[in-house]
């Protein structure tokens, strides 16, 4: 039997964790060849011999999204790897919430290196890749947070989430036949991304939050490989998925 995902290289950007992770496992048993890219490579490594120990294909690679040769680099190394590209899923992200009066600039910073650069320098790699082979599949994860501003505390961070639902709608319209834009919003999915806030306060109100509202990463798992198993004629735009208690 073959496996509905076998014939698809995927990179998944903040694979070491989370969202990221749960993604990898998931694709990687539906048959997909999975490219983890991520800081920590000590976790990808483990990562990607659970996954070639269960009779799957992964390939860890070093990456800082924020750093525009790193996503290169790992476009080159998995076609190097594996032939080509598929799919991109630009999951990485950072949530340092703290309200504006805290003056955080320097998270302010970090938040937009990851979460838009991220985004953009990831499509720079993969857009000309999957150009050149005439087809292809950006994802794009985005928030709740992209869709109403998180105050008082996640303004920026929103903001962040506001710019890449922008690109992925940009992208969309740019893409033609033969290229398809996913954006992906979810609402607190457990993760590490919670633990982004330095803010006491705000960590304190973070945390209680996601013990009252997450659901488990692989929710956004699924919801991923049902946009790239859809015919190669249907580009599912978006989807936003929320616990189901969850207000915001």
């Amino acid at each position: 039997m073959t496996l509905p995902l076998a014939d698809k290289t995927v990179v998944i950007t903040g694979a070491s964790s989370g969202l990221g992770e749960a993604t990898a496992r998931h694709l990687a048993a539906l048959g997909a060849a999975v490219v983890l890219a991520a800081r920590r490579t000590d976790r990808l490594e483990r990562l990607a011999a659970e996954i070639e120990a269960s009779g799957g294909r992964a390939l860890p690679v070093r990456m800082d999204v924020s750093q525009r040769e790193d996503s290169e680099r790992v476009l080159a190394e998995a076609v190097d790897r594996f032939g080509q590209v598929d799919v991109w899923i630009n999951n990485a992200g950072l949530m340092a919430l703290a309200p504006l009066d805290k003056v955080q600039v320097d998270q302010w910073d970090r938040m937009i290196d990851v979460n838009i650069k991220g985004v953009l320098y990831g499509i720079a790699a993969a857009l000309p890749h999957m150009r050149a082979k005439g087809s292809g599949h950006i994802i794009n994860v985005a928030s709740v947070a992209g869709l109403k501003v998180f105050a008082p505390v996640g303004t920026v961070y929103s903001a962040t989430k506001f710019a890449v639902r922008a690109i992925s709608e940009g992208l969309r319209a740019e893409a033609g036949p033969n290229l398809r834009v996913t954006l992906i919003s979810p609402g607190a999915v457990a993760s590490e991304l919670q633990h982004g806030t330095t803010d006491p306060e705000t960590a304190r109100f973070v945390g209680s939050f996601y013990d009252a509202n997450e659901i488990p990463a692989d929710s956004v798992a699924r919801a991923i490989a049902y946009a790239i198993e859809q015919p190669a004629d249907v580009d599912i735009n978006e989807i936003v998925l929320r616990p189901t208690i969850q207000e915001f």
